[in-house]
């Protein structure tokens, strides 16, 4: 049985968001990909890079996704990213490849949790 993409999206961000983002970017992600965070080089060099460095300097705690929702080729996350000194709720937006399976383009938008927040709903 082939593993749908929801499950790949949660697997490339457990992976990549908690140190192992060589072996996502090997299994999961395609050649020809592309990503759209402004700070950084749109290809897959450049993402791959960012993700190990910013690993190395300042690693991930914990990353849960708290939602998923599919709709045909993309599979979008919310979830709850915990560092050292700063929690982020973060979207991934991704859209894969309908023949073979990997991640084709990846959009990502975060913001730092408020610890005093006046929304008493929260971010999640």
């Amino acid at each position: 049985m082939s593993t749908s993409i929801k499950d790949k999206a949660q697997q490339f961000l457990n992976l990549a968001g908690l140190g192992k983002a060589q072996e996502a970017f090997d299994g999961l992600v395609a050649e020809d990909f592309v990503h759209h965070n402004q700070h950084f080089a749109g290809d897959r060099a450049s993402l791959l890079r960012a993700i190990q460095e910013d690993h190395a300097n300042n690693p991930n705690r914990s990353l849960t996704v708290k939602q998923c929702f599919v709709e045909g080729n993309h599979v979008i996350t919310h979830s709850h990213v915990i560092k050292k000194d700063l929690e982020i709720a973060v979207v991934h937006i991704f859209r894969f490849d309908t023949v073979t399976g990997k991640i084709l383009e990846l959009w990502d938008l975060g913001e730092a949790i408020q610890a005093n927040s006046p929304n008493e709903h929260g971010v999640f």
